[in-house]
């Protein structure tokens, strides 16, 4: 007898928010109501900051509303109710040590130590296959930047030489530094590999990316030989990173590694414009959200291509994307728990999509950010920022709550 596989709805609110006490919700309505008001977070994003470091007391009133619902804890270990309550909802976690970058080379030591406690402790739960780095955390802004530059300039053909033609055009003193970078990457890889956790590279800027990505295709090469374990972002906001995308498949065909790629849309998509526009060169951002849209679904259908040789994560939160996955998933007769396939949804957004997906089988994750409120005020700006930038993103996020509400006889 064949079975009928079950129908998918991001729609279906009770399923969404199964996990989510009555008050809970009402206090999810409460803050996405606030952020649809563009100009109250504008404000906000500006006062907040500079509220924190000037030693007020905001701290208690940001730990109610934005930490909580973004945030999973100021400690590792604080994280654990949330992990373990996604667990009992087939959801999973990547986890994040959401400290925006601290220059200088004891906090670069303290911050690659503080990646590989969180891949041991992420091996210790049964439901975290995934932690997140960003370079930034790890090495100088401004050597990734001189290196990039470096890079454009050697006009080498291929990723890797350039590369290693830009290392040349460093300093002595710039190569040790390099080397100091690169070193606490193999140390975290190693550890990846050893725990059997995934180990995802963030993006970073347009120019100070390509040395990040050399890096990154340097470590899957190394370790990816037989498993997932070393994964780059690919922000399909960039209209080169389609052609990218090929590239980096042709490379893992030719090179026989697994390619593991976490496709987003992307995340400094103002900042990218005003630097462009700033030094006159041609915006490397999409022209309109509609080409972002239509990459980022070829990537996901390229990908689908070659599950053989690409694991990919569709960490995305537009409906359309992820239901493409699936929809491919089917078409090809493979299990929605495919194991070079995860989905992923940031923590505190999109549950209609998170929750809905795993209720169908797919393996799917919360991407979990912690650390102390002060350090990550940053990431609980943008997160404000994008909620208001992204058209219609509150308004979704509201709707669905509210439709639960009504459901549950709460509104």
């Amino acid at each position: 007898m064949i079975t009928s596989l079950p129908v998918l709805s991001f729609d279906n609110t009770e399923i969404a928010f199964a996990h989510k006490q009555d008050k809970d919700l009402k206090d999810a309505q409460f803050l996405f109501s606030v952020m649809n008001y563009p100009w109250l977070v504008k404000l906000g994003t500006q006062v907040a900051p500079w509220a924190i470091n000037a030693g007020l007391p905001v701290k208690g009133l940001i730990r109610k509303t934005l930490f909580k619902q973004f945030v999973g804890g100021e400690t590792l270990e604080e994280t654990i109710p949330a992990v373990q309550h996604m667990g009992q909802y087939n959801v999973q976690v990547i986890l994040d040590y959401g400290v925006e970058g601290k220059e200088g080379e004891a906090s670069y030591d303290h911050a690659r130590d503080e990646f590989i406690r969180v891949i041991q402790f992420a091996a210790s739960q049964p439901n975290i296959p995934f932690m997140s780095v960003k370079v930034t955390g790890m090495g100088r802004f401004g050597l990734l930047e001189k290196l990039d530059d470096a890079m454009h300039a050697s006009g080498a053909e291929s990723l890797v030489k350039r590369y290693h033609a830009g290392l040349q055009a460093l300093t002595a003193s710039e190569q040790q530094e390099w080397s100091r970078v690169a070193d606490r990457f193999w140390s975290i890889c190693e550890a990846a590999k050893t725990a059997g956790v995934g180990f995802l590279v963030d993006a970073e800027e347009t120019w100070i990316q390509d040395p990040v990505d050399a890096l990154t295709m340097l470590m899957m090469a190394e370790y990816n030989k037989e498993a997932l374990v070393v994964y780059n972002t690919v922000q399909l906001y960039r209209h080169d990173r389609l052609h990218f995308l090929q590239q980096c498949i042709d490379a893992a065909t030719e090179r026989n590694f697994l390619l593991a790629v976490k496709l987003v849309r992307g995340a400094y998509m103002e900042k990218e414009r005003a630097r462009a526009a700033e030094k006159g060169y041609p915006s490397p951002i999409q022209p309109d959200k509609a080409a972002s849209d239509r990459d980022y679904d070829a990537a996901v259908r390229l990908c689908m291509e070659h599950l053989d040789q690409t694991g990919v994560i569709v960490a995305s939160h537009n409906e359309g994307s992820n239901l493409l996955a699936v929809r491919l998933l089917e078409e090809k007769g493979l299990p929605l728990n495919h194991p070079h396939v995860h989905f992923s949804q940031l923590y505190g957004m999109s549950d209609n999509i998170t929750y809905n997906l795993a209720k169908a089988g797919c393996s799917v994750s919360k991407y979990l950010p912690f650390g102390p409120i002060k350090d990550v005020v940053p990431y609980l700006m943008r997160r404000a920022q994008e909620n208001t930038s992204v058209k219609g993103q509150t308004g979704r996020e509201l709707a669905l709550i509210q439709k639960e509400l009504r459901r549950r006889g709460k509104a």
